[in-house]
């Protein structure tokens, strides 16, 4: 499948729509180090990023030369060699309720130059990266976004959410239960396959987490080239009482007037046992010199509130769409699945871009569903988008009906698809 998506012809929509504009869709040859450069320079300067040095270029290129690469060309422009517009994509396994892993067409580093706004550079791309994907017969397609206004047009749903918090460590004293297990500080570079290992645990775990790439994988174990706070990096690892790897944290201390007011900005915590989570967290709340601890993209549901002694200490600073999805082939989506709950229901899908709309029947017993197609009186209606809000579990349904998002009856959407452990999302891509 790898072979194939990375030969898989341009899309001839998009490129014929951008063509009439005076643009040109194009893949990138990851294999030319010069093009590649060029597209990997335009992709910071589309995140307003520094001009990359030769050596991020070079870390850059050989993490990235097997993911899909495709660029928007200028040629009017003399001697362009720089895309203004770009987008990578990869297939990556997503955990879903149940615990399947499946197939989803991840999409990122989606770019347009502000030279080149308003030509339809960014339909054009993510046009093309759908279509790609259900041409291949991918049945998700996912993304992180920067922004979360532009999404919807394309049939995307934010389907996981993550909390933001600021922990007051002077006021909080830990009141978890007692932990096992070794903490021990290491290098990032000694630590890498063992951490791409606990990731691998951590993100089959729980829906909404998608298997990491080695360089979204290597990036939260430790910095990775070019990174200003680099020197400031700590890596702390958790192993259990029989000596097996099983979480760690990536932290940066940020200096302070006052020396015993620190700030401890978490890069990433990784813990695939309640064991590690909770080793991990009282590791952070109990060090010296430290007055706050900030960390983001946790779930909806982290416990910290029940983990301290004063619960106004450790505050909830923000919560946010984080993973959006969009389904275009309902049957294999929905039945890839486990569902908490049997039971029937008949749903209407509408979709503007034609992939998943249809009605459908699906009928779930022992936790399974069948979904075939039907003409019968839909229960409920709803965009593509809104299905793929309730997709991974998210107790979405109401507020979408509410919302006029939804028609019918929501309680037995929600019903239905709902998980008593709701989606998360801990990382960015």
């Amino acid at each position: 499948m790898t072979e194939t998506y990375l030969t898989q012809p341009i899309d001839e929509q998009s490129a014929r729509a951008l063509a009439e504009g005076g643009l040109r869709l194009s893949l990138v040859d990851t294999s030319d180090d010069a093009a590649f450069d060029e597209w990997l320079r335009a992709d910071h300067r589309g995140f307003l990023g520094g001009r990359p040095s030769d050596e991020t270029l070079r870390e850059t290129r050989d993490y990235q030369r097997d993911l899909r690469t495709t660029g928007v060309y200028d040629d009017s422009i003399p001697a362009a060699a720089s895309p203004v517009g770009t987008a990578n994509s990869w297939i990556a396994p997503l955990t879903v309720p149940g615990g399947a892993a499946v197939g989803s067409w991840a999409i990122s580093n989606v770019t347009v130059a502000p030279t080149h706004r308003r030509r339809g550079i960014a339909r054009a791309l993510l046009g093309a990266e759908l279509r790609t994907a259900h041409a291949l017969g991918v049945p998700i397609a996912i993304l992180t976004v920067s922004e979360s206004v532009i999404y919807g047009r394309w049939g995307f749903g934010p389907a996981t959410f993550a909390s933001e918090w600021r922990v007051d460590t002077k006021r909080v004293r830990w009141a978890g239960p007692a932990t096992t297990g070794t903490l021990s500080f290491t290098e990032p570079e000694a630590y890498r396959e063992t951490g791409r290992a606990v990731l691998h645990a951590v993100m089959a775990s729980r829906a909404g987490e998608i298997e990491q790439t080695p360089y979204h994988a290597d990036r939260v174990i430790g910095p990775l080239k070019g990174n200003s706070l680099a020197d400031k990096y700590r890596l702390v690892r958790y192993d259990s009482p029989t000596g097996e790897p099983e979480g760690f944290v990536s932290y940066v201390v940020k200096d302070a007037d006052d020396f015993v007011r620190h700030t401890v900005d978490v890069t990433y915590l990784a813990a695939a046992t309640d064991e590690a989570l909770t080793a991990l967290w009282r590791y952070l709340l109990e060090l010296d010199l430290v007055a706050e601890v900030h960390i983001d993209t946790r779930g909806v549901d982290e416990p910290l509130h029940h983990l301290v002694s004063d619960v106004r200490g450790a505050r909830v600073v923000g919560v946010q769409d984080h993973l959006w999805v969009r389904i275009l082939d309902v049957p294999a989506a929905l039945g890839a699945r486990r569902y908490e709950q049997d039971g029937e229901l008949t749903i209407e899908v509408t979709d503007d871009m034609g992939f998943a709309g249809g009605r459908y029947r699906m009928r779930v017993s022992g936790g399974e569903a069948t979904v075939e197609s039907t003409t019968a009186s839909p229960d409920v209606t709803l965009p593509v988008a809104s299905l793929g809000s309730v997709y991974l579990g998210h107790d979405a349904a109401r507020h979408l009906a509410l919302a006029g998002k939804l028609t019918g009856d929501a309680d037995a959407l929600d019903r239905v698809f709902r998980t008593a452990v709701p989606p998360r999302l801990s990382t960015w891509f």
